[in-house]
């Protein structure tokens, strides 16, 4: 199977193993304790959204050329899911996070009924989140790629 073979694929995913692996240890830092579910979920410090897209357009800019339409595309894709991580996903996270906060004003003012689960708030990234999953995507690629350069 080609894609087993491919580098540049490889790459990108070694960067977001990476970058969630990364956030057991920031958030064992600020909480005290692994939380291992934090390994599946989207949001957070750093964002593996933005390391794996710019380790994908990094290393495709190394292969192909900065000045190749496939880096373009490659380039163009990283700042749509860049931009989306700090926009529509950060909006329904802080959406999430107000409609928790009513529902536990509702509960308190109810005292009795139904329980609802609360909305999952952390969706989206900050900025500083995307800088830094973006950087250790760079990292990550610039590393694969003169580490292992292609036979």
């Amino acid at each position: 199977m080609e894609l087993l073979a491919n580098g540049i694929f490889w790459t990108a995913i070694l960067a977001n193993l990476l970058a969630q692996t990364l956030k057991l240890f920031v958030y064992y830092r600020l909480e005290g304790r692994f939380q291992w579910g934090r390994f599946l979920e989207a949001g957070g410090m750093p964002s593996s959204h933005s390391a794996t897209v710019s380790a994908l357009a990094v290393s495709v800019g190394l292969e192909e050329g900065f000045d190749s339409a496939l880096f373009a595309v490659a380039a163009v894709f990283a700042l749509v899911v860049m931009y989306d991580a700090t926009g529509i996903r950060r909006a329904a996270g802080l959406h999430a996070q107000l409609l928790n906060q009513l529902v536990q004003e509702i509960r308190r003012l109810q005292e009795l009924g139904p329980t609802p689960a609360p909305l999952k708030e952390l969706l989206g990234h900050t900025y500083l989140e995307v800088f830094v999953g973006a950087l250790l995507g760079l990292l990550v690629a610039l590393g694969v790629h003169y580490l292992f350069p292609a036979a």
